[in-house]
């Protein structure tokens, strides 16, 4: 625990400007992100009597070892950098809200050359219009089935798309008049993107234009007796009015507004949001928050708008917003939204009529919300602190093991060779600190040698982080001016036995980070680009530290390592960690035959009672383990399954190893066309064609393969693989 006082800036050090602040633990990983009007009032608040604090405060000054702040010209820059710092280093201290699901939304893909109306989750993508979100997709589903009546819009897959243009048949749709099918030709792109317009307007609140239009349709074929026209046009507007009848009318001007409400204990905060376009309910969520700061219901609004509207601009920024208090700066919101918008966004509290109505039915969900959540909870904090309880008895351990990460070794037959790494938090996966390693040192099958090796390369990885985290350079603190707007200044405590150390200014936009960690031999992380990289971490000494805050690979320790297996699997885990120096982190084994708990040294198991919570946690860290491994494994069989002759061929990438195939139609033509006939294909040059005939060359099958049992050539697979 960090004294405050070792690392507190000296009061001509902090400007009185507007800025945001962050606090440091002593890995330099970023722990809470603040902002300020006046940077030394605020500061000077974390830094009085520990005993005056609120707990939570005091907790967090007392993990942190350093702050540091940058100085912005105006409060709506400060909650824009506030926003973004909190999403890029995901401060423990900081309130995040936690989505209770992935909301489904109605979304028309518009930056395709044939819109189509689906179901999304996730990110939203760009060109894309989004509608809701949603409590069900079958809600989504059911509005769709009655609109494509009416707007007959594509909502097949590109699979399905393709097959029916290159069949010249549509799908069912197409025949029963719920698609235009833009497959056959049937309707022009330009004629199918104003359905999918028309669509997206009935969607967004434009009813009754649409409703008014097919009723004078209707009147006008019933008058020259086209019955059974006036017929499909009148279902046509019921089927619209039942598509509208599914969000009730809540606000009778036809306001286009967000509610938000936030229900709130000592310790948890649920918020509740519904989205009110065209006067109805188009949406609804709802989050749920750890109170991990003090903070107030002002401070939760400002937290909930910043996640709700961070990423979204236009539209999707509506005209209104009403909250049940407003932010301790409303004027720097409203402005931030406004700027997310193009437009003028009120941001107020409803007091009369249908809107304060409506906030008190809001209200009233987050409640719900709020116990619903706090009933699951608690039954499921109570088993996790019980399984690490008696994880800790069970072994010895002095306290419970908050951190565990699991090791499995996953092959077939000796080929491919893999090692996973799973890592469990207070009990609860942490998929972004899963690790995948390849088994290099050795070739073919040996599960104890695999398991030393892999426990080596993690932990060595973990003593250069933590030598280089230990290293920092002494500097006086300056006397000059308080820096200027945009400057960031960093000032490091006692708490790494440095003294008091003053990072250099920092000019906006410049990184000061080192980028991500270089992993061990054949170490891959999940994400993409990763792959395998050297087997040596940069030199303290002549690279520059990572000292951005974001979690650095293999820098914190676990307080247990489990691995898959028995007596030999643990042994050679303990003499990995014994040969770096390590002796406090504890090791055990879960045999999968008659699931023992193995223990380094001891000649027999622990055996934990069938209905032990410990056993079920250390059941489910192993099986976890043995998925990840198992599903890379698996992936790198496949590739390696599905080699092709032109692999081999430096500079050749996919898209033209797709050219080749497409334009010579096998790889055995391709072997027997000339250098001449290669390079007529697009983006093949001359070298490039000699390299891939002499590939093709080195790899001809000396005979042809024969199928023993019908006595046919095998011929091969056009695709270019072999298996």
């Amino acid at each position: 625990m960090a004294d405050p006082s070792s690392y507190r800036p000296k009061p001509g050090q902090i400007p009185d400007s507007p800025g945001v602040y962050k606090f440091r633990d002593e890995h330099r990983r970023v722990i809470y992100v603040g902002k300020a009007k006046n940077l030394r009032q605020r500061l000077a608040n974390y830094f009085q009597d520990l005993a005056a604090l609120h707990p939570r405060t005091r907790t967090m000054v007392t993990t942190a070892a350093s702050v540091e702040w940058t100085v912005v010209s105006t409060e709506v820059e400060a909650l824009q950098l506030e926003y973004s710092w909190i999403k890029e280093f995901d401060p423990r201290f900081n309130v995040k809200y936690r989505d209770d699901k992935s909301y489904p939304y109605l979304a028309v893909t518009l930056n395709e050359e044939f819109p189509r109306v689906q179901v999304m989750r996730g990110a939203k993508k760009k060109g894309v219009r989004y509608f809701g979100p949603y409590g069900h997709a079958w809600a989504i589903r059911e509005t769709v089935d009655l609109m494509l009546r009416v707007f007959p819009v594509r909502t097949c897959s590109a699979g399905v798309f393709k097959n029916a243009a290159r069949t010249g048949r549509p799908c069912l749709l197409g025949y029963i008049g719920k698609c235009s099918a833009p497959c056959v030709g049937r309707v022009t792109p330009e004629e199918h993107r104003e359905l999918a317009v028309d669509f997206c307007d009935f969607m967004a609140g434009r009813t009754g234009t649409y409703i008014r239009r097919l009723e004078k349709d209707m009147m006008a074929a019933a008058e020259e007796m086209e019955y059974e026209r006036a017929a499909r046009l009148r279902d046509d507007v019921e089927a619209l009015k039942r598509a509208m009848e599914k969000s009730a009318v809540v606000l009778a001007d036809a306001t286009d507004a967000d509610l938000i409400a936030v229900a709130e204990d000592e310790l948890e905060a649920a918020v509740q949001i519904f989205h009110v376009r065209g006067g109805r309910v188009r949406g609804q969520r709802g989050w749920v928050t750890d109170k991990v700061e003090n903070v107030d219901t002002s401070g939760l609004v400002e937290h909930a708008l910043q996640q709700l509207y961070g990423e979204e601009t236009g539209d999707s920024v509506p005209k209104e917003v009403l909250v049940p208090a407003l932010p301790e700066d409303p004027d720097s919101i409203s402005q931030w939204l406004a700027d997310r918008r193009g437009s003028h966004v009120s941001l107020r509290i409803p007091q009369r009529g249908d809107k304060k109505d409506l906030m008190a039915t809001v209200q009233r969900n987050a409640q719900q919300a709020l116990g619903l959540h706090k009933t699951k909870r608690a039954s499921d904090l109570t088993t996790r602190s019980r399984a690490l309880e008696e994880i800790a008895e069970a072994l010895g351990l002095d306290t419970a093991p908050l951190r565990i990460e699991c090791f499995d070794i996953s092959h077939l037959q000796g080929d491919d060779v893999v090692a996973s790494m799973v890592v469990f938090e207070d009990g609860l996966a942490r998929k972004s600190e899963y690790r995948r390693f390849q088994i290099k040192g050795f070739e073919g099958q040996d599960d104890v040698r695999s398991m030393h090796e892999v426990i080596g390369r993690r932990f060595k990885r973990y003593l250069q982080e933590k030598e280089r985290t230990g290293e920092w350079e002494e500097t006086p603190a300056p006397t000059g001016p308080v820096p200027a707007a945009g400057d960031t200044v960093a000032l490091t405590g006692a708490a790494r036995g440095t003294g008091t150390a003053l990072l250099p200014a920092v000019a906006p936009g410049t990184d000061t980070s080192s980028g991500p960690g270089t992993a061990p031999t054949g170490e891959t992380v999940p994400g993409p680009g990763t792959g395998p990289v050297p087997d040596s971490a940069p030199d303290p000494d002549t690279e520059p530290r990572e000292d951005d805050g974001r979690p650095k690979r293999f820098a914190y320790p676990p307080q247990l390592v489990v691995v898959d297996g028995g007596q030999p699997q643990v042994a050679a885990a303990k003499r990995a960690l014994d040969e770096l120096g390590i002796d406090d982190i504890a090791v055990c084994g879960l045999a999968k035959r008659l699931e023992e708990v193995w223990l380094p040294d001891d000649d027999d198991p622990v055996v934990l009672p069938r209905s032990s919570e410990g056993l079920y946690l250390l059941q489910r860290v192993r099986d976890e383990a043995h998925r990840f491994a198992i599903t890379y494994q698996r992936a790198k069989r496949a590739k390696r399954i599905r080699s092709s002759p032109l692999d081999v061929v430096a500079g050749l990438g996919e898209t033209r190893k797709q050219a080749l195939i497409k334009h010579f139609g096998s790889v055995k033509k391709l072997r027997q066309a000339t250098i001449d006939e290669i390079c007529e294909v697009p983006g093949i040059g001359r070298r490039t064609a000699e390299s891939v005939a002499v590939a093709l060359a080195s790899t001809a099958p000396a005979t042809p393969a024969v199928n023993t049992a019908t006595g046919e050539i095998i011929e091969e697979d056009d695709g270019g693989s072999t298996t």
